[in-house]
């Protein structure tokens, strides 16, 4: 099979000749700059550092069609960029001022290189009318942000080699409510401030369908996966009841979803970190189609065997290559032997998608991202 039909017969329910690979192709399923230099030093590969969405103070890395090809990843990304204007005000700030992006919200420099969301805009609001009467909602009809798409997306369906997954940047709800306030304020003003809360998650999804709309039109039919998501989960629980996901969040993520799946064929894949347990029939009524990524060192989300048995069939599982422990702290060898464990239990009958837990971190040794994507080659095989 070419990569493309390998992803698209899993996400179909099939199985393939290999259980797939993503790596390199989002955020979600990146790998961080410093540990991918290693990597091309190691694999004795020559191309140039880009950033994913050209955003440095991120960190991670845009690998090249050789580093791809390298890492076996069966998917290739096509990413929305930032307004032109917000791009060029941020290369030209002054070095170590915070990074703001096209909301207002931004990170800042905690660190030499470090970044972390540090700027939160509507971090004291709790009324709609402040809501309302913020004036630095981003534009999502500035053409710059998806003018390149339709090119990019075209040339990768006409190859027919690899499946294309579009991913808009943070188009979370949720994620983008803790960028407007602060994670701590917002999830206390879900409690406090219901209203404005709720007010806040519909003000995020009707900015996210306008962009989601334009990335649509300009995907057409070349796209196989639109990646959606929203951090739900902690280690061990989630971050809110799931009466309270059910009530305030999850008819935002419903019709998120609903929107997309009416303008496209493509599957929806869905992100969320952290022990999700209880919200995977809510994932699968809603119309997710991929799960991700399968956070084995969190909760319930580590009983490989029960979530396959309970939810196999009715969602594809990306992900549970442990980024916590295994891979930045075991040897090539015990990552090899974790890439068996996780396939002989996930990929049993197709279903599954090998990928890291998140992002690949710079803690995690090069030998190691190797020996991850070569033990996929040695036993994803059926």
């Amino acid at each position: 099979m070419t990569s493309r039909e390998r992803v698209r017969t899993v996400v179909d329910g099939g199985v393939p000749d290999r259980v797939p690979l993503i790596v390199g192709a989002s955020n979600a399923t990146g790998i961080k700059m410093e540990v991918y230099r290693g990597v091309k030093k190691l694999a004795g590969i020559s191309e140039p550092d880009r950033f994913l969405y050209d955003w440095p103070e991120l960190g991670t890395a845009l690998p090249g069609e050789v580093g791809l090809k390298r890492l076996h990843s069966d998917v290739r990304g096509v990413h929305d960029r930032f307004p032109s204007r917000v791009s060029e005000r941020n290369r030209s700030r002054p070095e170590h001022d915070p990074y703001i992006d096209s909301w207002g919200s931004g990170a800042r420099e905690i660190s030499p290189g470090e970044w972390f969301p540090g700027v939160h805009p509507l971090a004291s609001a709790t009324s709609v009318e402040e809501i309302e009467a913020y004036e630095g909602w981003p534009d999502m009809n500035d053409p710059s942000r998806v003018a390149h798409i339709a090119a990019h997306a075209a040339r990768l369906a006409e190859a027919n080699e690899y499946a294309v997954m579009a991913t808009p940047w943070l188009l979370f709800p949720f994620e983008r409510a803790f960028a407007m306030q602060g994670m701590d304020t917002f999830l206390l003003n879900m409690a406090m401030h219901p209203e404005f809360a709720v007010a806040l998650l519909h003000k995020h999804l009707e900015l996210s369908k306008t962009l989601m709309g334009h990335v649509l039109r300009e995907l057409g039919d070349n796209v196989d996966i639109i990646k959606i998501g929203d951090d739900l989960g902690t280690q061990d629980s989630l971050m809110i009841s799931p009466g309270m996901y059910r009530e305030m969040l999850r008819p935002i993520h419903s019709e998120f979803i609903r929107f997309i799946k009416e303008r496209t064929k493509a599957k929806v894949f869905f992100h969320t970190d952290g022990d999700v347990f209880d919200l995977i029939p809510d994932f699968i009524e809603m119309g997710v189609d991929i799960l991700n990524p399968i956070q084995t060192s969190a909760g319930r989300m580590s009983d490989l065997e029960r979530l396959k048995g309970e939810y196999g069939g009715a969602i594809a599982l990306c992900g549970a290559v442990d980024t916590q422990e295994v891979l930045p702290h075991g040897s090539p060898e015990e990552v090899r032997d974790e890439v068996k464990r996780v396939i002989g239990i996930l990929g049993k009958g197709g279903g599954y998608m090998v990928a890291s837990v998140h992002t690949i971190m710079n803690d995690v040794p090069p030998e190691n991202v190797l020996a991850m994507v070569d033990a996929v080659e040695e036993f994803g095989r059926y």
